[in-house]
């Protein structure tokens, strides 16, 4: 059946309303960071609510019987990306279908975390197998491909510590992910001491300059690390209040035009300016009670594909978190990820709101897996 008897006693009103403040957050930041965009993205919100409220009746098992369907559909949308889309700054990562640009590497995110919960369950008994893992490293290599030629190295690597949570959710031996480590760390150390070379072939110019302006920050203050010094400044310049939203001081970042594109990747700089610690802390706790949620519900799942989609799902917006915060207060290289349910962008926002829909079904049907 595709929809269930559901008490209303199940419904995870908590997770709701943490999300509607955070929501309600990211309206008033992106709406201060570009006027012009408030409406939209309350339209985002709006419209994510609505596909939240109707996944969230709809039986996830039932969803999930459709995995490879689903698998499918998403290899389809990332092949038509590249085919059919809108090339801006050099990447083809949107597809226009009229009234919005549509980016299927977002909905990707959500697609391949159900794709695999259910493929790990499937496999649990022999999930540490050759066989096993060869299959789900090409799957997962397919999509990765796909998304990595658009190009999008910031999606490639969150979609890929996305499924790395899942399979380690599902169990994979830590003898194999000792392993494992021993084989990278010496690798990304090779492939380090490549990429700082100017000739290297391995990323384009603006990808190696990033990682150079990362490592030498001195160097590049006036070009590439100019960004990130300048939200690490505004984010300071809030001190614990902040300057309130919608200031018109022409020192701010969003009204000296000192960073790109404030309502996406940098919105935590708009955040840390104009509502100061309390509202960095404030947006941290919420998307950190939103993880927890996350994987409490799972703990509970009826079965253990729930269990795995809701550690995804949680995953998700925790490493997509981390990375956008991380950027914008210079822990990481400068890469464009969106900040969950606050900054701007219609695809991510309803696919996020999607995957929360699913989250409250497996929290409707609350079961202790065996």
């Amino acid at each position: 059946m595709i929809f269930k008897s559901y008490h209303l006693r199940d419904y995870k009103f908590l997770l709701i309303i943490s999300i509607l403040i955070l929501s309600t957050i990211g309206i008033l930041a992106v709406g201060s960071a570009r006027p012009d965009l408030r409406n939209r993205q309350i339209m985002g919100v709006a419209m994510g609510l609505v596909i939240m409220v109707v996944v969230s009746l709809i039986d996830y098992k039932w969803i999930l019987s459709f995995y490879w369907i689903t698998y499918a559909f998403t290899i389809l949308s990332l092949v038509s990306v590249l085919i059919f889309g809108v090339e801006r700054g050099g990447a083809t990562r949107w597809i226009d279908i009229g009234f919005v640009q549509f980016q299927p590497s977002e909905l990707s995110k959500v697609l391949l975390i159900l794709f695999f919960s259910q493929f790990v369950m499937k496999h649990k008994d022999n999930l540490n197998s050759k066989w096993t893992l060869f299959k789900y490293a090409v799957l997962c290599g397919i999509p990765l491909f796909l998304v990595v030629v658009e190009p999008s190295l910031s999606s490639t690597i969150t979609i890929s510590l996305i499924l790395i949570t899942v399979i380690l959710a599902g169990g994979l031996s830590f003898k194999l992910i000792g392993g494992v480590l021993l084989v990278l760390a010496p690798l990304a150390i090779i492939f380090l001491s490549i990429v700082v070379q100017p000739d290297q072939k391995l990323l384009k110019d603006y990808q190696r300059g990033r990682i150079m302006a990362f490592i030498q920050p001195e160097k590049y203050e006036s070009t590439l690390a100019h960004q990130q010094n300048n939200s690490v400044m505004a984010i300071g310049s809030g001190q614990l209040q902040g300057k309130g939203l919608n200031n018109n001081t022409t020192t701010s970042v969003k009204n000296g035009n000192f960073i790109s594109e404030p309502q996406t990747d940098f919105i935590f700089a708009i955040i840390g300016e104009e509502l100061g610690f309390i509202g960095c802390s404030l947006v941290i706790a919420l998307i950190l009670f939103i993880v927890i949620q996350c994987m409490l519900i799972g703990i509970k799942a009826s079965n253990f594909a729930g269990y795995l989609v809701c550690c995804g799902v949680g995953g998700w917006i925790g490493i997509q978190s981390f990375i956008n915060i991380g950027v914008a207060t210079k822990l990481l290289p400068n890469t464009g990820v969106p900040l969950p349910f606050v900054s701007y962008g219609l695809t991510s926002l309803v696919c996020l709101f999607l995957a929360i829909g699913v989250v409250l079904n497996i929290g409707l049907q609350q079961k202790k897996y065996k």
